[in-house]
């Protein structure tokens, strides 16, 4: 028999056992858990999801430099033009600057007296940078009549019209060669190659190359390549599909074949990725980056892997035999400042576009941005220095806190969703009294005339002071996507004011929905607001 003692010590290692087990398996459970969230996080951190970037980004040109990636793309009527974007994982992106800091081609794009240029200006156009000289290279064609050369020397500028040619580069593509020779592909269905002087200034000879067969039909967009000796042009069929010339020498002859032809979206709801450019990774790896049309909120890049099959010709890596919604990381990821987020307007950053040119005498941006009226209109698309930004997508939020104070009788101001069909809310003074006002159905046609000014929907007196407008947009692609307005007085409570607009899915006007921020006079100059705040938040999927 054992004594009471031996077994109280028993019946203690016993109970010990029991707990150390269990505290083992909350242990491993632990461990477990750890391990799974550090790999999901980890196989999160390893890959990225289309669109890259939810953004009206559209003709793309994406180029490396180094261990660097940059992005200029199209923004016809938008001042100034042709934004430069940097990465260092060719997924997150920063806006760093323009290369054209003036649309500066004629009266039409400062929204002088009657005129106007919209969906005119910076189409599909081309940047690179040359090692040989140092300069960096932005060449653009303008109207289908000339086309111009801006340069600078360091990419955030400043940048300068260095020339101007008197032949339409119409989408084109820049290729600077090893030894610093500079080669334009452009044209639209008869493409053709030219060859720029030394200094990039000038033209010393132009060829076409290549004529499309009527089975394939309307070619344009062109890009220019070399990898392996060979050159290589890509053109889009709009809006399905992607071909690839290539050739042993820059003016051919070249042989065609399809790289992407109608393949799904990535983005639901949005067309098929078409028109963008090939690019690597210091490493060796390639890519394809395209755009998909995807109104209301307009065309968005996405980025998949290629491989070079034997041929020499590149070969779109697709998921399912679609466009795949993720893909393993090109390269370690290098987290940047958020797209969206508050915006106190210290400064104006890069991000931010005029519709056409601004009046420069008309607004200030220090501890707040300061607009003056700058025109006596009743039409928001006449009225000079609305300031734009692209809405992220696919639902944001964005918020302005703006003081009214200063306002004269007859004022407009205020936020917008800005598009050839468009509707704001914002701040009226008739004879001296404020209201907050939502105003729909703005509208121009297709030849860019304005059609309606649109309709007051609801409106209620406020005091003078500072207001909060806002507004939600949905702008994943497809029909009945709305935006709703809002006030508030205090910034905390808000007050949703007039209909919902239902957002415009037509493609002619190209461009997607934009924030707008506004001020223009219905009588006479000399009133202003102070927007201190804008603010954008983006909703989940």
């Amino acid at each position: 028999m054992f004594s009471q003692q031996v077994i109280v010590v028993w019946l203690a290692c016993l109970l010990m056992s029991v707990f150390s087990r269990a505290a083992f398996e909350e242990d491993r459970h632990d461990n477990v858990t750890e391990l799974r969230d550090t790999f999901a996080t980890r196989v999160a951190d390893d890959s990225f999801t289309n669109p890259i970037i939810y953004e009206d980004l559209a003709d793309l040109d994406v180029f490396r430099v180094d261990d660097a990636w940059y992005y200029s793309a199209s923004t016809m009527h938008h001042s100034p033009g042709a934004p430069i974007l940097r990465s260092y994982d060719l997924v997150n992106w920063e806006y760093i600057g323009h290369s054209v800091p003036s649309l500066e081609w004629s009266s039409e794009y400062d929204l002088a007296g009657d005129e106007r240029a919209y969906v005119k200006g910076i189409w599909a156009s081309t940047m690179r940078y040359r090692q040989t000289d140092g300069k960096w290279y932005w060449i653009g064609c303008i109207e289908f009549g000339k086309t111009y050369v801006y340069t600078a020397l360091e990419v955030t500028g400043p940048w300068i019209l260095a020339a101007t040619l008197d032949t339409c580069f119409y989408d084109a593509g820049l290729l600077i060669d090893e030894d610093g020779t500079m080669y334009v592909a452009y044209g639209n269905t008869q493409i053709s190659v030219a060859q720029l002087s030394s200094d990039g200034l000038s033209i010393v000879k132009t060829q076409r190359i290549y004529s499309s067969p009527g089975n394939i039909g309307t070619l344009e967009g062109s890009r220019m390549y070399k990898y392996d000796g060979n050159y290589y042009i890509l053109v889009t069929r709009p809006a399905t599909s992607e071909y690839v010339l290539k050739a042993s020498s820059p003016f051919g002859s070249y042989s065609i074949k399809a790289l992407a032809q109608s393949v799904p979206p990535p983005v639901p709801g949005g067309g098929n990725p078409h028109q963008g450019g090939l690019v690597d990774t210091p490493d060796g790896n390639w890519y394809y980056m395209a755009f998909e049309d995807a109104y209301p909120g307009g065309r968005f890049p996405v980025l998949a892997p290629i491989t070079w099959a034997s041929d020499g010709f590149p070969v779109l890596q697709t998921s399912s035999g679609g466009w795949g919604t993720s893909y393993p990381l090109p390269t370690a990821k290098h987290e940047l400042p958020s797209l969206f987020g508050e915006d106190l307007f210290d400064n104006l950053r890069p991000a931010w576009e005029w519709n056409h040119n601004p009046d420069s005498s008309k607004f200030n941006v220090s501890e707040g941005l300061i607009l003056s009226t700058a025109t006596v209109t009743d039409d928001l698309y006449a009225a000079r220095n609305t300031l734009t930004h692209r809405i992220h997508g696919p639902i944001s939020t964005s918020t302005i806190v703006m003081d009214v104070s200063n306002m004269a009788d007859g004022d407009r101001a205020g936020l917008s969703l800005f598009r050839d069909h468009s509707a704001w809310i914002g701040v009226t003074n008739d004879g001296n009294t404020l209201t907050v006002a939502m105003t729909s159905d703005i509208t121009m046609d297709t030849s860019w005339r304005t059609t309606s000014k649109g309709t007051t929907v609801a409106s209620a007196e406020i005091p003078n002071g500072i207001i909060h407008l806002r507004c939600t947009a949905n702008i994943s692609p497809g029909s009945g996507r709305t935006g709703t307005f809002s006030y508030s007085l205090d910034g905390e409570n808000f007050t949703t004011l007039g209909r919902p607009l239902t957002l415009n899915t037509d493609w002619h006007y190209f461009l997607g929905y934009r924030w707008g921020i506004f001020n223009y006079a219905t009588k006479s100059l000399g009133g202003s607001v102070k927007v201190t705040s804008f603010t954008q938040t983006v909703s989940p999927k």
